[in-house]
């Protein structure tokens, strides 16, 4: 089994790609149960933010597996696999690891070392475990995955200031108008990125929040929170949009809506200039808004263009190094641990020989008394133990290196183990992977 890992994402897709394979919340459980249902996919994990939509998958067979992950998220973009592929990136084995734990230290990240990703892959996770599709090899994967993001927020400072999607838009903003405080603002959609949104407005300090969104109860919650915080702030429905956009100054969107929800005709009675910042996917504000006299726009695209050149700087570099690092120690722990089967099962070849030659030994010396005969028994089972110890811990050791499978074969060689033996054990033990990392570890990604 093979380990993989395909999407695509603001490094590989234009905006207007990335919006037409767009996951909302609704749609996640219905893509996991279509993942699970391919011929080749025996476990899938779905994570889908503002900038990426991608399949973590282990699968039976590489380009079978290749096959159906594509084919789901070219039926999801609604396009066929040949024009998807051109956008699409595929790591599979060892690269594979090494992405998911970059992806999860923000390394990744249009925004390079933001924190929100963490929460979005431990939502995946969880979406996926709801919906049955997460098996031993990717919760450990994934667990693993968070454990290597928070370790690399706490060594390094690749998270300075929380910097985000929304401070950055936020920042753009404020550009614009020279400052946010004093300013007013409409908040559009109450989700996670709302309520940042309100956080990062407030300390700027802004005049008051109008929060609107689809559901009530939902804005009405937001706007409580704020305004216990020390900011004006109320709550509407999308229907006043129009009439609240006149008198904004700054506009945050993002609502999960597979449709815009502000256009451009909303926008004539504006009396004054205004910025939108659109973190939809698909996006929320209608592109045609951008040429209305005093509206300027800041969305994924515009954010794409200016981050793309962003230098590494020393945290970033730390960052890279703590991953490699964590990807090796990874890497090591799973050779290791599969050729724990046939250690396993040369050790119970080695006890049946030594119960075997016992029976013998008291049926050719029914006189022995009892004390001897276990006296016997103990003696011959430590000399087993010692001469095994050596070799079984040295293997696993050797197995640790890339290549080390080929210990493991070696050692069902020399000893003339039954592989079906080595396999059944793997299966009985909850601690074995299932899932083989490829033969390189220099041979894991395509693109």
């Amino acid at each position: 089994m093979t380990l993989l890992a395909v999407g695509l994402s603001h490094r590989t897709a234009p905006v207007r790609v990335l919006e037409r394979a767009a996951v909302s919340g609704d749609e996640a459980g219905k893509l996991l149960d279509e993942l699970l249902r391919c011929p080749n996919v025996s476990e899938a994990v779905l994570l889908a933010t503002c900038n990426r939509v991608e399949v973590y998958a282990v699968v039976e067979a590489f380009h079978g597996g290749l096959a159906d992950v594509s084919g789901v998220l070219a039926r999801q973009a609604g396009t066929d696999v040949g024009q998807l592929s051109a956008h699409l990136y595929v790591h599979y084995a060892a690269r594979a690891v090494e992405h998911l734990f970059r992806v999860a230290s923000g390394l990744d990240s249009m925004v390079v070392g933001e924190a929100q990703i963490l929460g979005q892959l431990r939502s995946a996770y969880g979406e996926a475990d709801r919906a049955g599709t997460v098996g031993k090899v990717l919760h450990e994967l994934v667990q693993q995955a968070l454990r290597v993001g928070k370790r690399v927020h706490s060594e390094t400072g690749i998270d300075h200031a929380g910097a985000s999607l929304v401070t950055e838009a936020l920042a753009d903003a404020a550009a614009v108008l020279g400052t946010l405080s004093g300013r007013r603002a409409l908040i559009v959609g109450s989700g996670a990125m709302g309520g940042l949104a309100a956080a990062h407005l407030r300390r700027a300090g802004v005049a008051e929040i109008v929060v609107a969104n689809r559901t009530p109860a939902n804005g009405q919650r937001l706007a409580d929170n704020i305004a216990a915080e020390g900011v004006p702030a109320r709550a509407t429905g999308l229907t006043e949009l129009d009439v609240e956009l006149a008198t904004a100054d700054v506009v945050f969107a993002c609502t999960g809506a597979t449709e815009v929800v502000i256009d451009a005709g909303m926008l004539a009675g504006a009396s004054r200039d205004i910025v939108l910042c659109d973190l939809g996917l698909p996006r929320d504000i209608d592109p045609a808004a951008a040429e209305v006299p005093g509206v300027r726009v800041v969305d994924l695209e515009s954010l794409q263009v200016r981050l793309s050149d962003a230098e590494a700087g020393a945290d970033t570099r730390l960052a890279t190094e703590l991953v490699a690092e964590e990807v090796r120690a990874y890497l090591a722990a799973q050779r290791s641990a599969a050729v724990t089967p046939t250690v396993t099962a040369l050790r119970r070849r080695a006890a049946e020989v030594v119960d075997a030659e016992l029976l013998r030994l008291s049926s050719r010396l029914p006189e022995l008394a009892p004390e001897v005969r276990d006296e016997l028994s103990q003696t011959v089972r430590r000399v087993v133990d010692k001469l095994l110890h050596t070799p079984t811990v040295r293997v696993k050791q050797l197995a640790s290196a890339p290549g080390g499978a080929d210990y493991a074969d070696a050692l069902r060689e020399l000893f003339a183990l039954d592989p079906q033996a080595a396999a059944a054990v793997g299966a009985m033990d909850p601690f074995i992977h299932s899932v083989q990392f490829g033969q390189s570890e220099q041979d894991g990604d395509i693109r």
